[in-house]
């Protein structure tokens, strides 16, 4: 794996004055609107480093700063360019902070930037140690469809269900604690300038948390579904 992207882009040149602008939303030297980077990914969007523990109120302010500034109703009378780059940039600020916001999208984005987490790569799998879990919890489900099938009482069943739900519920919560420390482990082997072996072990515990977390997710939601 080679060793992290920092959130920066190549120098762009402003289309209107030709100062170096360095991938900023509006030119320092005329203000004129810039074009979106093509390699400029969320974390640079917001002008942050690619850390995963980020505080929201920061997140929050820089998203509603750049809002009010890239919004379409500001360029309305001015060239068709400047109103593209307008309707370009806010779509992209919408993206960005949908998934900045959310801590398991923003893991998700952090390994797919990093090569960790692409589409196919990973499958679902039962954990090895929730396989006895999952069984009995397919039975279970299994029953209840047969039940309803029958028209017989599903009481018994239901409340054998409601126990499995409960129970990967609080299995998910343990999953988010962990992934919560993990990433507090990535963002300070960052700010240490970790080696790239300790960096990708823990890129690796966040891919691992992650399949985890989406096959819990499904049976919880699988159990909802069926009750």
């Amino acid at each position: 794996m080679n060793a992290p992207k920092s959130a920066t882009v190549s120098t762009t040149i402003c289309w209107s004055c030709n100062t170096p602008t360095n991938a900023a939303a509006f030119c320092p030297q005329c203000g004129k609107i810039q074009s979106l980077p093509a390699n400029a990914d969320y974390f640079t969007y917001f002008g942050l480093p690619r850390k995963l523990w980020m505080g929201m109120d920061g997140l929050e302010q820089k998203f509603l700063q750049l809002s009010w500034k890239l919004h379409p109703d500001n360029f309305v009378n001015t060239d068709e360019r400047e109103r593209e780059m307008s309707l370009q940039r806010s779509s992209r600020l919408n993206d960005a902070y949908r998934v900045l916001r959310d801590p398991v999208a923003r893991v998700e984005y952090l390994l797919e930037l990093e090569g960790m987490r692409k589409e196919g790569e990973h499958k679902q799998q039962a954990p090895p140690e929730l396989l006895e879990e999952v069984f009995e919890l397919n039975e279970s489900l299994d029953e209840l469809r047969e039940a309803k099938s029958a028209g017989a009482n599903l009481d018994v069943l239901t409340i054998k269900l409601r126990v499995a739900e409960k129970n990967f519920g609080k299995k998910l919560h343990e999953v988010d604690n962990e992934m919560k420390t993990a990433a507090q482990q990535w963002d300070a082997a960052l700010d240490a300038n970790a080696s790239e072996s300790d960096r990708e072990a823990i890129l690796q515990r966040l891919n691992e948390l992650l399949n985890r977390r989406s096959y819990i997710r499904n049976l919880v939601a699988g159990v909802e579904k069926e009750l």
